[in-house]
């Protein structure tokens, strides 16, 4: 199997590169994983793998797993999970607390368990964001209590005094 410019890969390709045994398995993985779904027929996947376990390039097993789900140019393309979007929405509402006062309390708290449950599950980056967050909507919304609660005790002051 040899894949070229004419075989919808581009000759300076990372698919000109020498397939090494770490490259092989994760592509045979790929394999075992479509068989285990049905998406390969018994002798599909035993020529497969044995033109995986064969390949000489990357090119060869981006070939080899095109069809499936995972394989072909997707073969190597590192999945990073990013950073959690709603950890930075519950940072900023904290942080914004400063500037609209109370109003981003409850926001920054919701958003920062709502973000830890989704890092959780999802593996996503920004758990300290989210920590930070509720950190800062906990401690307004303690702050918001203590000025309601020292307006209440001013104004009964006030009106006993008055009286």
């Amino acid at each position: 199997m040899t894949v070229g410019p004419g075989y919808g890969m581009a000759a300076s390709g990372a698919g000109g590169l020498r397939a090494s045994d770490a490259d092989r398995e994760h592509a045979v993985e790929v394999l075992n994983t479509a068989f285990a779904e049905g998406r390969l027929p018994k002798d599909d996947y035993d020529t497969l793998v044995g033109h995986a376990y064969s390949a000489h390039t990357r090119a060869d097993l981006e070939q080899v797993t095109a069809q499936l789900p995972g394989g072909g140019l997707a073969l190597y393309t590192a999945a990073r999970p990013g950073t959690n979007q709603l950890a930075v929405a519950s940072l900023a509402c904290g942080v914004g607390q400063v500037l609209v006062g109370p109003l981003g309390t409850i926001p920054a708290i919701v958003l920062g368990h709502m973000a830890h449950r989704q890092i959780r599950r999802t593996g996503e980056e920004g758990a300290g964001l989210a920590t930070t967050g509720l950190v800062l909507g906990w401690v307004g919304a303690g702050l918001t209590v203590l000025a309601v609660l020292a307006a209440l005790v001013l104004l009964v002051a006030v009106s006993h005094t008055t009286s």
